[in-house]
């Protein structure tokens, strides 16, 4: 049960917020335990049905927590309160399902909670990697510290992916031009120029029948073969949420040419980053080695993680572990994380390597774009070219032109 609460602190300030416990009692107390002295406590009635908010579409985006990171980074280092902080951002945040768990959030940490536990109840919008970042922080007393290095990550993660998404702009374009093409064809422009043949008694050339034909069957099966996209995209994503699925999808990942170089520095850059954050956050090599292994987004690279979590349980080093996987590792990673271990900087020495892989991600990705981009319109431009010659062809030999 939730309970509103209006209470003064000893030096006589007003502190309103909303407080969990069992019962009206409960609740009293634990506000007295905080040395609160109550002067309204009510429980918070849950809103009928039809005054609660859909939240069908809502979704907090990366570009929404990387922005409430920095911000909030920077309020606390200029010595603003962590509640006053969260209220400011809950006025002018405006996706309004975040809008609402900051304030909760708020409230929350103005009631006691510590500011992870209360990040902790929101695992849709905070990662277990970020609750675990703000807890070692509080932990060891550097919250900001730690609160600089998240948002500093965030948003060499956004970049990045922003850049990606950029990229994938113009061939998706050319993709769907082509499609609207296609469709106008085959649906206007065919049947018309095949009644035109009938109608003349000629024969159409071997490329005009085999576009006649596929072009009755789409007319004639089209919408079974839509269902069928969609029924396998359902599959697809039904089947990729298993753990089968997923190990099935990476490995084929890693192992596509041309892309392979790519993924494989994103979730190298990933797996350098995050261990290196919750290193300079202070949390132990095993826990930072099991929660890195949640957040690194492929089960390949998850299976080392979590085997080299075992074997430093016993004694051995990261960099011992992870040179017996030269395929997923390559020898630079080893020999810096070696180094690391040797100076007692582990964590600096990943941040080394996160910029160096920044670096060749961004490079694998101006390669990969302009490698697709002539390579789609080649692709596109033949297939358009064959159904244009298609209709052309039939049309030279009645003497249409």
């Amino acid at each position: 049960m939730k309970f509103r609460y209006q209470a003064r602190t000893k030096t006589g300030e007003v502190q309103i917020g909303i407080v969990e416990a069992s019962s009206k009692e409960a609740a009293l107390n634990l506000l007295q335990k905080h040395q609160l002295y109550v002067t309204f406590l009510e429980e918070e009635k849950e809103k009928p049905f039809l005054k609660k908010r859909i939240k069908i579409f809502a979704k907090i985006s990366r570009r929404d927590i990387t922005l409430f990171t920095k911000q909030i980074a920077i309020m606390f280092q200029s010595g603003v309160s962590l509640t006053e902080s969260l209220r400011a951002l809950a006025e002018q945040t405006r996706n309004p399902d975040f809008k609402e768990k900051i304030s909760k959030i708020a409230d929350e940490v103005e009631g006691g909670m510590p500011f992870s536990q209360a990040l902790s109840k929101h695992p849709q919008a905070f990662s277990s990697f970020y609750v675990e970042m703000i807890r070692s922080g509080e932990a060891a007393g550097k919250l900001s510290e730690v609160l600089k290095a998240l948002a500093e990550g965030q948003e060499r993660d956004y970049l990045f992916y922003s850049k990606l998404k950029g990229a994938m702009i113009y061939p998706t374009l050319v993709l769907f031009v082509f499609l609207m093409i296609f469709t106008a064809l085959i649906y206007f422009v065919l049947p018309s120029l095949e009644g035109v043949l009938e109608e003349l008694g000629k024969e159409p050339p071997l490329l005009t029948k085999f576009i006649f034909f596929v072009s009755g069957f789409l007319k004639k099966w089209g919408w079974i073969l839509i269902l069928a996209f969609f029924g396998f995209l359902v599959f697809l994503r039904h089947y990729l949420k298993t753990l089968e699925g997923r190990k099935t999808f990476d490995h084929f990942i890693l192992k596509i040419p041309i892309i392979n170089s790519l993924a494989r520095k994103i979730f190298l850059s990933r797996l350098a980053s995050t261990l290196a954050t919750l290193l300079s956050g202070g949390l132990p090599v095993i826990r930072s080695l099991e929660i890195t292994s949640a957040v690194v987004g492929n089960e390949i690279y998850r299976s080392i993680i979590l085997q080299t979590k075992e074997e430093v349980k016993r004694g051995s080093k990261i960099s011992q572990v992870l040179e017996r996987y030269p395929e997923e590792i390559p020898p630079l990673f080893v020999k810096t994380v070696l180094v690391g271990e040797k100076t007692g900087r582990l964590d600096r020495s990943l941040s080394n390597l996160v910029s160096f892989y920044q670096r060749e991600m961004d490079w694998a990705l101006e390669g990969l774009v302009r490698l697709l981009e002539p390579a789609i319109i080649v692709v596109l431009g033949v297939m358009v070219g064959g159904l244009v010659i298609s209709i052309l062809l039939p049309l030279y030999r009645v003497g249409v032109f």
